[in-house]
């Protein structure tokens, strides 16, 4: 999958060689590794509480740059928060700017919820008619492929300015290693077939509903917890219980884990993690906020909107 931002991170570095990255520091590190393999200069945007990115934290970094060419990696789907960074409002940042279109590159990461946001009522659009150059979807996630892969969707003239004929294969190799594997792109065009449109609306569906349940079990049961608009993946106060951790797989960043709902997650399967969370916190207490900037201090803020369960220590009424 790594390759995918290989490739959004090869395109734009063709186009633009003095570009810069800008991205945010919620970004999927393999994005700022991509980088460092082709010796772009990227910055990390800090972000806001939900984990979009600062607007106007990247409006400032790209003014004072000018001089160089624009490329931004758009989050459709943070790792840790499930953030959706507003594409509309990047691009309106870049017209503000009189950054003129053969200056930038727009790369949407979608690993997760790019396969999901076509099937939510009334989400925003993130499609070729705008003018992005790059997508990337893994097909590992929602697809349910059993090998890590993913598709990465580009402009037919972007492709051509890293395309190479191969003469012994009488073929046009527009890959970073050479070959792809076939078996992968099998198992997609199944689960695709498998499925259908309707099937995967109601994966989603069923994904985004289970997650609100989750979302409302947690705090109901007295423990910090945050969902996104726009997503499945719930953030909560990291357990006390190391055991708890790895028996439930729980993915943790400091003092905050978080549980991404798919289509094989079911309302009985919550009901017995939250009993287990509550017999932890009886047993074990609850996570204290690391420092006070720390992820489970951003949970509080406001404008995550909703009920919610401030944390053991509440830094802001000391």
């Amino acid at each position: 999958v790594h390759s995918l931002y290989d490739l959004f991170t090869l395109l734009a570095r063709e186009r633009h060689p003095d570009g810069i990255l800008y991205s945010s520091k919620e970004t999927h590190y393999s994005v700022f590794k991509a980088a460092r393999y082709y010796r772009m200069d990227a910055k990390a945007i800090p972000t806001l509480p939900m984990g979009e990115i600062d607007y106007d934290a990247l409006a400032s970094e790209i003014s004072k740059n000018r001089d160089r060419p624009v490329i931004i990696n758009v989050n459709i789907g943070t790792t840790v928060k499930g953030a959706v960074d507003n594409l509309d409002r990047i691009l309106r940042i870049l017209k503000m700017l009189d950054i003129p279109r053969e200056r930038y590159h727009i790369h949407c990461d979608g690993a997760l919820f790019a396969m999901m946001m076509p099937f939510v009522d009334f989400a925003p659009e993130v499609s070729f008619r705008k003018p992005i150059d790059s997508i990337a979807v893994s097909g590992h996630k929602m697809l349910g492929c059993p090998m890590p892969c993913g598709i990465a969707l580009t402009r037919k003239e972007l492709v051509k300015e890293v395309e190479q004929h191969i003469d012994y294969l009488n073929s046009v190799d527009t890959t970073i290693m050479g070959s792809r594997n076939g078996q992968a792109a099998l198992y997609l065009w199944y689960s695709l077939r498998k499925k259908g449109i309707d099937g995967i609306k109601r994966d989603v569906v069923h994904c985004m509903e289970t997650a609100a349940y989750l979302r409302d079990k947690i705090t109901d049961a007295g423990l910090s917890c945050r969902l996104n608009d726009l997503s499945c993946t719930v953030v909560l106060e990291r357990p006390m219980d190391d055991k708890l951790v790895k028996r439930w797989q729980l993915a943790c960043e400091e003092d905050i884990a978080h549980v991404v709902v798919m289509p094989n997650v079911t309302r009985q399967k919550i009901d017995k993690f939250v009993e287990e969370l509550v017999e932890c916190k009886n047993k074990y207490g609850r996570m204290a906020p690391k420092r006070e900037d720390s992820p489970l201090v951003k949970l509080t803020c406001t404008s995550w909107g909703g009920t919610f369960v401030d944390p053991v220590i509440n830094f802001k009424s000391e």
